[in-house]
């Protein structure tokens, strides 16, 4: 697992960030944040999540705004924290799943997250995906499901955008019993409870899928008091940004 930043930067007058090791690739990989949108508090401001509470013509506005920068549709669906992994080309705001995998040009795929896990995988030249994966997605099995849609995953880059870290994720004797094979994830905090880092299980799980470990990318930025990135943890109700990815034609 190798450490890089994301880079902040305007993209069609919208505030993102962007991944160099992407662009290198011939992908397009932004992270949206909070700015840069027409929601109102506690949404404030680039909402991307249609199930928050948030007003549904503000968010279809954030969302338009999202599509005019990229330059091209993002397609989302209705993530229900499982492992189903869909085409985007078939997909669409009512389909149940956690995976998108795109093969062309003309679309991209996001995830939508406010401290879980979102993943983009990386084929350069064939396919991009990504994944939504909190703790009930890594126990489900959602990164295994998208990465096999992989022909080689001596090829894929994995790339683990922001979301919460360990010392900010609290969780319980029966969540921490799923992930007892990945011990180093696991710190005790106090009688029944664990932090959880919820990255490093995916990291784990990506490697022994057959991804290199330097091919493994973890950003920096985490999701950690909700400042930069929708946090559930730090508020409630609360919005929710994305993972995008595009292959460039």
């Amino acid at each position: 697992m190798r450490a890089v930043a994301l880079e902040a930067r305007e993209v069609g007058g919208l505030p993102l960030y962007r991944l160099a090791e992407a662009d290198a690739l011939g992908v397009d990989l932004v992270v949206s944040a909070r700015p840069g949108g027409v929601s109102d508090a506690p949404y404030t401001s680039l909402n991307l999540g249609t199930h928050v509470g948030d007003d549904p013509a503000a968010v279809t506005e954030n969302r338009r705004r999202l599509d005019a920068a990229l330059g091209a549709p993002v397609v989302l669906v209705r993530q229900v924290h499982g492992a189903t992994v869909v085409d985007a080309a078939t997909a669409g705001a009512s389909t149940e799943a956690d995976g998108l995998v795109e093969e062309g040009c003309a679309r991209a795929v996001g995830v939508l997250v406010a401290d879980c896990v979102p993943v983009a995988l990386l084929d350069p030249g064939r396919r991009v995906a990504v994944v939504h994966a909190g703790w009930r997605g890594l126990a489900a099995g959602a990164v295994a499901a998208a990465l096999a849609r992989f022909e080689d995953p001596a090829r894929v880059v994995a790339v683990l955008g922001p979301s919460i870290s360990g010392s900010a994720y609290q969780v319980g004797e029966e969540v921490a019993r799923r992930f007892s094979e990945h011990a180093g994830a696991l710190t005790p905090d106090g009688p029944g409870h664990w932090r959880l880092e919820l990255r490093a299980v995916a990291a784990a799980q990506l490697e022994r899928l057959g991804v290199a470990s330097d091919r493994v990318l973890l950003t920096t930025e985490v999701t950690d008091g909700g400042a930069t990135f929708f946090s559930d943890r730090a508020e409630r109700p609360t919005g929710r940004f994305a993972l995008v990815a595009r292959r460039r034609p």
